[in-house]
């Protein structure tokens, strides 16, 4: 079973609710980054993107930037913007998009449940942008940003957090980016703080990350460095512990993750494609179920069904994605690794049907592909069987705002 930590929240003020939390650091570029927070002194950005604050010739990943996040960090504490509560506690943070909510627990999770694998992860982690969060979390000494975990839900974990939010008033009520609702309430009684904590440690067998691979990894490797450092410290230093919003995974909605292709398009394409897939004209692209494609080229959608021959039971090489990756872009146009090969970009579903069009009929890229979005349950199975899913399988909204929530990495 897992364990959850309260801690001692960093968190704006109510006066500046509104003003810090802003869209994650790794869904903007420096370019947007200066963008969005260049009128706006209290946005979290100058501490989560803190280049934005420095020359524009400066290397987003220069010593200078890391030292920068601190001292906005500490700017913000000392000016009030930013306000640690007094006591352990923890929060639930509910966002609101298009009519559905979705209410995690804001908490710290163990490092140590996740090096024995009880936090399990369903993706690869590129080290360079491990190195770039290990820089941050160092040099600000906090986790600054959460890890998105999920869990299959728990009947009576969910009856305390729906009877708190019931009987209780939110700290925090706005709207924001994508017009997405965001209430949180501090869960401050000790008594259902350890009733929760109780449930985690005795009913909740593993915990699954939806978002946050590069953080938790970066998160896990500072608060062992730390550990090394502080052989006095005891098991509750909270360096053992890496801040984390945990969803049950039945509130959560994965959207489509599209692709585009730059690649010559021969004259014998549509056969190559019949080979594995049922080929019909459509109006619409937008795949309606499972196995099925959207593919725009030249003007004209398309559908493309999997044929019998090509599925398959297993978690990973049965998921859309892979299908599309093994038997279109690795087999027709020797696109082998998506992570590294130029030929091939990503369209979060939000994005719409029209960007894909917008893309190819521009000439910038020359076909899209449409792809019916993975489940929450193929992410668990995945994660499950200790696989691993191919790069940009999920794409989850809302996104948990940055700047609600920080944790201090104090060492007793």
């Amino acid at each position: 079973m897992v364990m959850i930590h309260p801690f001692k929240g960093i968190r704006p003020a109510a006066a500046f609710s509104e003003k810090i939390p802003t869209l994650p650091y790794d869904v903007l570029n420096s370019a947007e980054a200066r963008e969005l927070g260049a009128d706006n002194p209290y946005s979290y950005l100058h501490i989560d993107k803190a280049e934005i604050d420095l020359p524009e010739t400066l290397s987003p990943y220069d010593e200078q930037v890391y030292a920068k996040a601190a001292s906005n960090l500490q700017a913000f504490l000392q000016k009030e913007w930013l306000v640690q509560d007094e006591q352990p506690l923890l929060y639930l943070y509910e966002l609101t998009m298009n009519g559905r909510a979705q209410t995690g627990l804001v908490t710290c999770t163990s490092i140590t449940d996740y090096t024995e694998g009880k936090i399990k992860k369903h993706e690869f982690t590129r080290p360079e942008k491990e190195v770039d969060r290990i820089r941050h979390i160092e040099a600000c000494d906090a986790n600054t940003s959460p890890i998105f975990l999920t869990y299959r839900q728990n009947k009576q974990i969910q009856t305390v957090t729906d009877d708190w939010k019931t009987t209780h008033t939110p700290v925090y009520d706005f709207t924001s980016f994508h017009d997405v609702t965001h209430r949180v309430w501090l869960v401050d009684q000790p008594e259902v703080i350890e009733q929760l904590v109780t449930r985690f440690a005795q009913d909740v067998p593993a915990l699954y990350i939806a978002d946050g691979h590069h953080r938790t990894e970066s998160a896990v490797k500072v608060g062992q460095k730390k550990k090394e450092a502080h052989p006095e410290a005891t098991d509750t230093a909270e360096f053992n512990y890496f801040l984390s919003v945990i969803f049950p995974k039945e509130e959560l909605e994965i959207l489509d993750y599209n692709r585009v292709l730059n690649v010559p398009i021969e004259a014998d394409f549509l056969d190559r494609l019949a080979e594995a897939f049922t080929v019909t004209k459509t109006d619409n692209g937008k795949p309606t179920q499972a196995k099925a494609f959207g593919m725009y080229l030249k003007g004209q959608w398309f559908t493309l069904t999997a044929k019998e021959g090509i599925l398959s039971d297993d978690p990973v090489a049965g998921l859309d994605v892979s299908l599309l990756q093994n038997h279109v872009f690795a087999e027709i146009f020797d696109i082998q690794d998506v992570r590294t090969d130029k030929r091939i970009d990503f369209v979060g579903g939000i994005r719409g049907m029209e960007e894909l069009e917008l893309l190819v009929d521009s000439g910038q890229w020359s076909v899209a592909f449409a792809v019916y979005p993975t489940t929450m349950d193929d992410l668990l199975n995945v994660a499950d069987a200790g696989k691993i899913m191919p790069p940009k399988s999920t794409w989850f909204e809302p996104k948990l705002l940055s700047g609600l929530f920080v944790h201090d990495l104090e060492t007793n």
